[in-house]
């Protein structure tokens, strides 16, 4: 049928064929670049999003390692008191006994076992930090499942950091106690040395 040919039975007349707009393919013009988008993957619908291995379909990318791991997961008031008195007890009893029986009551005189016992609770905050700084966790913190981590990577701070946190811990008794105090209403539930050294407690999964 020839276009504007009379006889159309439609009553209308069609465009040759190839012109835009009648449901032909088309074609882009010449010189005109298509356009740029994510790139895509084998299988995967126009226009989504580049997907992570065992990333849900349509998520958008993930951030760094640990950035899912803290939200609403924070520790509370009362289990970081737990784990503080549990690690104090196993900290202290010991070597607190020793200095103390170890104090001439008539003279005042410090014996051997005193300095002993100073030398064993330092040994023993050593430790606790070794293992702090290497898995998060003391004996304190492991009983009552709460976990210390470097807020930027969700990872274990490091021996060292976690030495440097136990020696600036006395900024929480700073005034009255308060830091001590303040991860019972912070948003993060920090005290003020985590907030120094970038740490999180969190639970432990």
């Amino acid at each position: 049928m020839a276009y504007g040919d009379p006889n159309n039975p439609y009553g209308q007349q069609q465009p040759p064929q190839g012109q835009p707009g009648y449901g032909y393919p088309q074609q882009a013009p010449q010189g005109v670049p298509p356009q740029q988008g994510y790139p895509q993957q084998p299988g995967q619908p126009y226009g989504a999003y580049p997907q992570q291995p065992g990333q849900p379909y349509g998520a958008y990318p993930q951030g760094p390692q640990g950035a899912a791991l803290v939200p609403n997961a924070y520790a509370g008031w009362g289990a970081r008191f737990m784990a503080r008195l549990i690690d104090g007890l196993i900290l202290g009893i010991i070597p607190s006994i020793l200095m103390v029986t170890s104090i001439d009551s008539s003279t005042g005189e410090l014996g051997a076992g005193y300095y002993f016992g100073v030398l064993l609770m330092f040994a023993g905050m050593i430790g606790f930090a070794f293992m702090l700084g290497s898995t998060g966790q003391t004996p304190g913190r492991k009983m009552v499942n709460i976990q210390v981590l470097k807020e930027s990577t969700g990872q274990p701070l490091g021996v060292g950091m976690a030495i440097v946190r136990y020696i600036l811990d006395f900024i929480n008794a700073i005034p009255c106690y308060l830091g001590y105090l303040w991860p019972a209403w912070d948003a993060k539930k920090q005290h003020f040395t985590d907030k120094i050294c970038g740490t999180v407690v969190v639970r432990k999964n």
